[in-house]
């Protein structure tokens, strides 16, 4: 497997990074099943693992934990997150100094390490000064708790924030940024990924195959627990999934004409952009991992990509549900409105 570096760090990482979303109670809840995905992932050459503290309240990190614990730890780039809601304490959850210095010490535990490479904001806490969050994951850099700092799902403006602020007030800098980014979901091409090229930032975009979109789950309209869950972007019965249904129908069948499957379509899609660094995937099965790992042999042509970009054009995110994040100044009327 061809390595990429991570940003400006000097460190290298594999093109694709494994993402433990889906090990524990929210996808597979069979620990040894989780741990010989991981196994496999490692075996086939990945070199970054990415899990969050809130992936199925901290059982995720567990597994990721028993599966390093057997003398794999110093071979991965290991990444995770905070700033979701651990339990149901008001202080468990964002991105303060306080709830920061009580969670990475969990997360440590949890992980069964004693460091973490890449230390994630989960997403932005509009209350909580961005100096605040900065300052607090410096010092567990110089604690030797974390080596490096990223963000997950920060809109470009903010991304900048953190480069000013870093250099300002003299904190650690920001090194990386994981936002939603596939064929169906385009939005950040506009201006995420322009700036993190910019301030030269690690990217390593999450939801390469649109939640399962780009696997062609969805087309045959049976029920699943996901469309269940999150109607507004995987019914694909609703009006507002209807491009999207209608895009992978074309891309399925130029999948089907370029001799490829259409999950190596969609991820050697998301591999081709120069900003990206690594995509996330995350296999629930170890068929669902073998389905995915051949992919970074795949070149697509500029044909290919041409046709592509007249199915979904670049910088377009076909449902806005698909964001990942909404800021308050779209979210609550109460900020575009004076009165009442």
């Amino acid at each position: 497997m061809e390595y990429r570096p991570f940003g400006r760090t000097g460190v290298k990482v594999s093109p694709l990074t494994l993402g433990a979303m889906n090990f524990g109670r929210r996808g597979n809840p069979d620990h040894d099943d989780s741990i010989r995905i991981i196994h496999r992932a490692l075996d086939a050459g990945i070199n970054v693992i990415d899990t969050a503290d809130v992936y199925s309240q901290g059982e995720s990190e567990e597994i990721v934990g028993k599966a390093l614990a057997a003398g794999r730890r110093d071979d991965v780039f290991l990444a995770t997150k905070f700033h979701g809601q651990i339990g149901d304490h008001p202080h468990h959850r964002g991105n303060s100094r306080r709830w920061i210095i009580q969670e990475v010490d969990n997360s440590l535990r949890r992980l069964r390490t004693d460091w973490i490479d890449l230390y994630q904001a989960h997403r932005p806490d509009p209350d909580t000064d961005f100096d605040e969050t900065l300052g607090a994951l410096s010092d567990l850099v110089g604690q030797g708790k974390i080596r490096y700092i990223g963000t997950s799902t920060f809109p470009a403006d903010q991304i900048v924030e953190g480069q000013w602020t870093a250099e300002r007030r003299g904190r650690e800098r920001v090194v990386s940024e994981q936002p939603p980014y596939s064929i169906l979901a385009r939005a950040v091409e506009r201006d995420v990924l322009p700036v993190a090229q910019r301030y030269g930032l690690a990217v390593i975009p999450w939801s390469p195959l649109a939640g399962g979109w780009l696997s062609g789950r969805y087309l045959d309209g049976r029920p699943s627990r996901r469309a269940a869950l999150f109607p507004e972007r995987y019914d694909a019965t609703t009006e507002a999934n209807a491009p999207k249904r209608a895009a992978v129908g074309e891309l399925a069948a130029l999948a089907e004409e370029a001799g490829l499957s259409l999950i190596h379509l969609a991820l050697a899609f998301v591999l081709e952009h120069p900003a990206v660094t690594s995509a996330i995937i995350g296999p629930r099965t170890l068929e669902h991992l073998e389905s995915q790992l051949d992919a970074v042999k795949v070149t697509l042509t500029p044909d290919v990509l041409d046709r592509i970009d007249t199915i979904v054009p670049p910088g377009v995110t076909l449902n806005p549900a698909d964001a990942g994040y909404h800021p308050p100044a779209i979210t609550s009327p109460g900020a575009r409105r004076r009165s009442g």
